[in-house]
């Protein structure tokens, strides 16, 4: 069992010890970056109103069901998620061919083939049935985790494209080689080198002035956007 099923495995668990055993309805779903090309199960495929096979999921398929108020985020995320090649995670709202309303939460992780991150691949979750504040409550038990590991991670990327001066993904490249060399799970690799990081020296007085400087007058550096 992956990561990401052991977290639909609590989450569902969690939300029908609160409900006596309402039935939590979760899909399983893939996403590939080159061509936008997703792939969905039949329990997704209900969720938003289709029978098995009667319709074939595309990113403009998928936005059109989104709520109104939720459809800009979600389509930033899976803009997101190509651009930057990682996770598509979110928690929103979908509306069903009849215009009934699903809430929805979807935990994913990326998908990789030949040590190449292709695309993101996971679990709709569906909790209409269990929508009130105790099940709100299982939620944030159960989802840290997820959360926390990413922020471990993109933290060691930031400390490695710092020291090494390379990019964000060769940082994600030097974390996914040593955690495949040494056989950790790449969110523990993560965290333990944010440990660490604690008995390093302090930068060198001059290092620090020098950021001192940039830190006050990054303001001063930005480029106004359209909006601004």
């Amino acid at each position: 069992m992956t990561e990401i099923e052991h977290v639909v495995r609590d989450v569902t668990e969690s939300a029908e010890q609160i409900r006596g055993g309402v039935p939590v309805t979760a899909g399983r779903f893939d996403f590939r970056f080159a061509d936008q090309r997703w792939e969905w199960s039949d329990e997704v495929a209900a969720m938003h109103g289709y029978a098995k096979g009667e319709a074939h999921p595309t990113t403009e398929l998928l936005l059109s069901h989104k709520h109104p108020d939720d459809r800009e985020y979600v389509a930033t995320l899976i803009s997101d998620a190509v651009t930057n090649s990682q996770a598509f995670c979110s928690r929103h709202r979908i509306i069903d061919v009849s215009g009934a309303a699903h809430e929805v939460i979807v935990v994913a992780d990326t998908l990789i083939e030949n040590d190449a991150i292709v695309g993101t691949t996971g679990f709709y979750i569906d909790l209409t049935e269990i929508i009130d504040q105790e099940r709100k409550e299982a939620l944030d038990e159960a989802l840290p985790d997820l959360h926390e590991a990413r922020a471990a991670i993109e933290q060691a990327k930031g400390v490695l494209r710092y020291v090494y001066r390379i990019s964000p993904d060769q940082a994600f490249g030097v974390l996914r080689w040593r955690s495949q060399e040494t056989n950790t799970k790449l969110r523990d690799l993560a965290a333990q080198i944010m440990a660490d990081l604690n008995t390093l020296p302090g930068p060198a007085a001059h290092t620090q002035t020098q950021f001192d400087h940039l830190l006050l007058t990054a303001h001063l550096r930005i480029t106004p956007g359209p909006e601004q």
